[in-house]
């Protein structure tokens, strides 16, 4: 009989199916407030500076919750904090409808982040449980390419709810949205969580780890440090983009904001097509993940120089998103390995919390450091620094390969489950 760690191919579909929608339903929020920049910004009179702070208060929520959700995914269980991060987007959605001034955007933000935070430890600590191994790439490929259709959604839900209905209306719709897959994800729990394993899991953590310090043990790893950079540095360059792409693009290019805009969809769809193809390309490691990131690096590039013809801006927008979106699902893996090397299959909720916190902290520094060089009017320098930064990441992949490969000292590698 096949156990629930090896389960058949129609289980893990269904698990990858369902978390699939829950990522993409975060990264949806991720863009709740972005594209109604232009009408928060005339009805409340703001600057780029100031919508970049709402981004910039999402990021620190969300980037401390993370770290601190890992430690609860691990005692608790993946599926309740999951449910937990659901309803607070609906909230979230519910609050941004009732809002009638910066403050409660402010609050809106900040409740929305709340809930994105718990997303990664949960949503990789049930992969890693409930997805058997040969599948795990493909999962984590397609975990990703969940993210990326909410971010695709959220532009076109968002705004276009907003030119017929108003942004009231469209928070609401948000709420509305999140309501339905929290419903879904309670009426379909059974396939993500078994009670008496998650029970089970919590008593076995908290009898491998009756000092406090051994909760923390995994911050002694240089390649969770590693990997934490990597992170960091690729998600400020994505900040740029996610952020204030269509302003950048139609300043060095001279194009509409509709063209503009249509350049970060490419980034997005091209990013989606990257990461199925790294699904099958993930157990080669950190070498794939570099030269990916490389090539996006490269594009960035050519892009900066700003002597392309138009006609080149989306074809580049979407070659530079297919590299980023290639490394996603080897990224991922290197985490697992970062994890397992040393500290054993329990620890998946706090490790995977902490380095992906690496992301949000991404997106907070992101708005701040390049909302002021938008407001006085440097373009170009902000395209040349997503190049920058993305090459920074090909290193750091590296290094967090070479480190997962070393050997684990005998003591810990003793201790694992």
């Amino acid at each position: 009989m096949m156990s629930s760690r090896q389960p058949g191919a129609h289980h893990d579909a269904a698990v990858i199916g369902l978390i699939g929608v829950a990522h993409g339903t975060s990264h949806f929020f991720q863009l709740l407030l972005p594209p109604l920049f232009p009408w928060l910004m005339a009805d409340f009179s703001l600057s780029y500076t100031q919508v970049g702070l709402l981004m910039t208060t999402f990021f620190v929520i969300s980037g401390i919750g993370q770290a601190l959700a890992g430690f609860v995914v691990d005692r608790v269980g993946a599926f309740r904090v999951l449910l937990f991060g659901v309803a607070a987007l609906a909230l979230a959605a519910l609050m941004l409808s009732i809002a009638d001034s910066y403050p409660v955007l402010l609050l809106t933000a900040a409740l929305a982040g709340s809930g994105n935070s718990i997303f990664h430890p949960a949503d990789f600590t049930i992969l890693n449980h409930r997805v058997s191994q040969p599948r795990l790439g493909h999962a984590f490929s397609m975990h990703g390419l969940g993210g990326n259709l909410g971010w695709a959604a959220a532009p076109v839900f968002m705004a276009g709810l907003t030119s017929v209905a108003g942004w009231h209306v469209a928070g609401l719709g948000a709420a509305v949205l999140a309501a339905t897959v929290f419903t879904i994800l309670w009426l379909r729990r059974r396939v993500l969580m078994d009670p008496h394993d998650e029970t089970a899991a919590a008593h076995v953590t908290q009898a491998q780890s009756p000092a406090p310090a051994r909760h923390f043990a995994f911050l002694s790893s240089s390649a969770v440090w590693l990997s934490f950079a990597f992170f960091l540095v690729t998600t400020m360059a994505f900040g740029i983009l996610q952020n204030y792409a269509p302003a950048i693009l139609s300043h060095v290019y001279g194009v509409s904001l509709v063209l503009a805009n249509g350049g970060l969809t490419a980034y997005l769809l091209g990013s989606g097509g990257g990461m199925i193809v790294g699904g099958f390309l993930a157990e080669r490691g950190d070498r794939v993940v570099a030269a990916a990131l490389a090539f996006a690096a490269l594009m960035s590039a050519v892009l900066a120089s700003g002597a392309m013809p138009q006609l080149a801006l989306w074809p580049l927008m979407t070659a530079m998103g297919f590299g980023v979106g290639m490394a996603g699902p080897g990224r991922d893996l290197l985490v697992r390995r970062a994890a397992t090397s040393r500290f054993g299959r329990s620890s998946f909720g706090r490790v995977y919390g902490f380095v992906y916190s690496g992301l949000d902290t991404g997106q907070a520094l992101s708005p701040v450091l390049f909302g002021p060089l938008l407001d006085a009017g440097h373009f170009r320098p902000a395209l040349f620094a997503v190049a920058v930064l993305q090459a920074s990441g090909l290193f750091f992949a590296l290094h967090v390969g070479s480190r997962v490969r070393a050997p684990a000292p005998l003591a810990t590698a003793a201790t694992q489950p």
